[in-house]
């Protein structure tokens, strides 16, 4: 095999295209970011201002007490900021005073606007940023073909709507915001250090690009981490849903210690790769926070001597430097954080962005035709479908079925007996050939009116946790109470509603887990029934359901499915013989077809499975006439 063929695709989601998508994604709420960062450049400004104040104020009472030849000789009276002179013939008690009240101006003020942050970047991140990215999920999802959900496990769906989409979230708030707010910061804390002495700044700055090389080397470790924990949490996730939907088989089959024990060996090994990151983080920060302190012991050593060579102020100098640098340092600490956090977001964001990307298989036309009613004719013209393209499931179908028309579907498991319904509504689309409703190509009608053509009866009845009647409505939300109750008394579904505490109005528990499987399979029936398509789709109806009670649905079902184009998978001879016409498949292909009662004379598969189950219901009797059947 050549080095390419071997060789694993590269990527699209690099950490370049990841961050480009993210600041694109924030750009979207860009209003509600520039007052953010507006709010914080005031609060910096208004920082600075306390800052400078105190070293003002101290230089001022080294001046009064150098008056007073307290301290050694006189020294200049002082000028604050941006040249801001205190008033000399004021009392120094006022003037300290005035001081006094500026600084505490400032610091209420800065609390009134702390408050004010907090809650913008709250209803930016969480009320805006949050449930619009979870809703556009969500509406992706809807989108998706089965062919997504068939890949990708519950488990990793759910972790990707709740988990990552926080980690877009912290990339918003804690990453972008916080980044321009830090090189804002750090460029003015630069600038007003450099104001007050060069030299100064530059020795004391001299590890900077120590910090930067150590954050680089940092990040390049801890993301791959971070994506083999979002694996493994995944991971857990999906064993827990598997637990509570399959708790049933698990208590059966007495393997409750078995399962605790897979679980907590998952949470074990998610917990060890949790250490592994916190042990790095933890080694990570001490040393960018013994860098800042460098940083302090550089400007009491320096900065104490250029003080005491008269070259630096103490109040306005070296007092205002030391808040400056102390404010630095605990910006640049936050780089430890901010990379932990970059590369938490970018493994949420690879994850959310697989989604919002992943192709939509099955989708309208921007021209497509709107055809609210259907007349029910169906056509397989020349049909072959695979999954992954190469291995087909379905070949070579071709099946004309008139408006009207009950077509049976008989098979061994894995023949594509289910498949080939799916193709009606378009779940999935053939890789060859075309399904043509009343002559016209699936693909050119408007998906949404397709779909409410037809009526569908899954293998496995999936009910709602709501009332009886809502799920019976499920379809048309508008029905009235008496259109529900027809279409359950249709299913025979109306007299077990009716026993119910509270009849059509009961609330159903999860997944409709309180009803037997009979019980659930004909309020499927019946809120397919209730839609009153021209196309119905039962994909073994009754596989759930006693003989008895098949008996009463399908004589009720018989004026349901009159005058409807119906196709009926089934494996009964009692259901079978019921349809117009019945097709045999067999490894993707159509193998027989025709009535029940041309069928039991050929030889072939439906004739085994014929005389098996009349041979067990004493229907059968060997006549060469008849070829052996009743």
């Amino acid at each position: 095999m050549s080095a390419s063929a071997s060789s694993p695709r590269p990527s699209p989601y690099t950490n370049a295209v990841l961050i480009r998508r993210l600041f694109g994604l924030a750009w979207r709420y860009r209003a509600d970011c520039l007052k953010v960062l507006g709010l914080q450049l005031f609060l910096l400004l208004l920082g600075l201002s306390g800052l400078s104040f105190t070293g003002l104020g101290i230089d001022y009472i080294r001046y009064v007490l150098a008056q007073r030849e307290v301290i050694g000789p006189v020294i200049p009276f002082p000028v604050g900021p941006l040249g801001l002179s205190l008033p000399p013939s004021w009392p120094p008690l006022q003037v300290v005073g005035l001081v006094a009240g500026a600084i505490l101006s400032f610091a209420l003020l800065r609390a009134v606007l702390n408050f004010s942050y907090t809650i913008a970047v709250n209803r930016l991140v969480q009320e805006r940023l949050v449930v619009d990215l979870r809703g556009e999920i969500y509406e992706k999802l809807q989108r998706l073909s089965f062919r997504f959900f068939d890949a990708n496990t519950t488990g990793s769906i759910i972790s990707r709507v709740t988990g990552d989409v926080q980690a877009v979230r912290m990339f918003v708030d804690q990453v972008l915001i916080q980044v321009v707010i830090m090189g804002i910061s750090l460029t003015i804390y630069i600038a007003y250090m450099a104001r007050l002495s060069v030299s100064l700044t530059l020795a004391c700055l001299a590890t900077t690009p120590v910090l930067w090389v150590m954050s680089v080397i940092f990040s390049r470790h801890i993301q791959p981490r971070y994506a083999a924990n979002r694996q493994l949490e995944e991971g857990l996730i999906h064993h827990f849903v598997e637990s509570i939907e399959g708790a049933q088989v698990t208590k059966a089959f007495g393997r409750e210690p078995e399962d605790r024990a897979a679980f907590d060996a998952k949470n074990d090994a998610m917990l060890r790769q949790q250490q592994g990151i916190f042990w790095r983080v933890s080694l990570f920060s001490p040393a960018v926070g013994f860098l800042t302190r460098v940083n302090i012991m550089v400007l009491l050593g320096y900065g104490g001597w250029l003080v005491i060579q008269g070259q630096l102020a103490l109040g306005a100098g070296l007092v205002v430097f030391a808040g400056l640098l102390e404010q630095y340092s605990g910006q640049v600490n936050q780089v430890a954080t901010l990379v932990n956090t970059i590369q938490q977001s970018l493994v949420g964001a690879r994850r959310v962005f697989e989604i919002l990307d992943a192709p939509i298989e099955v989708a309208a036309k921007p021209d497509a035709t709107a055809h609210p009613r259907l007349r029910g004719e169906v056509r397989f013209d020349n049909i072959g479908f695979a999954y992954d393209g190469i291995d087909p499931v379905l070949r070579d179908i071709d099946l004309h079925v008139p408006a009207g028309r009950c077509i049976a579907i008989l098979g061994a498991t894995g023949a594509g007996k289910s498949v080939l319904m799916s193709l009606i509504p378009r779940f999935f689309d053939p890789t060859q050939g075309r399904l043509l409703l009343d002559g016209i190509d699936a693909r050119d009608l408007r998906l949404d009116d397709l779909r409410r053509n037809i009526g569908i009866v899954f293998q496995e009845s999936f009910l709602f946790s709501h009332t009886v009647a809502a799920n019976i409505a499920f379809g048309h939300p508008d029905a009235t109470r008496e259109q529900v109750e027809r279409a359950a008394r249709i299913a025979a579904a109306h007299d077990f509603i009716m026993a119910l505490p509270e009849g059509y109005d009961t609330v159903l528990g999860e997944s409709g887990k309180t009803l037997s499987g009979g019980q659930r399979q004909r309020l499927a029936l019946a809120r397919a029934i209730l839609l009153e398509p021209p196309i119905l789709l039962l994909d073994d109806p009754t596989a759930a359901i006693d003989s008895e009670t098949e008996h009463e649905i399908f004589t009720a079902l018989d004026n349901a499915i009159s005058g409807r184009t119906t196709f009926l998978v089934a494996h009964r001879v009692s259901t079978l013989r019921r349809a117009d016409e019945i097709i045999v498949m067999e490894n993707g292909r159509i193998v027989q077809r025709g009535t029940h009662d041309a069928l039991v004379r050929q030889p072939g598969p439906y004739l085994k499975v014929a005389r098996l189950q009349l041979i067990d219901a004493g229907e059968w009797s060997a006549s060469p006439e008849t070829g052996g059947a009743a």
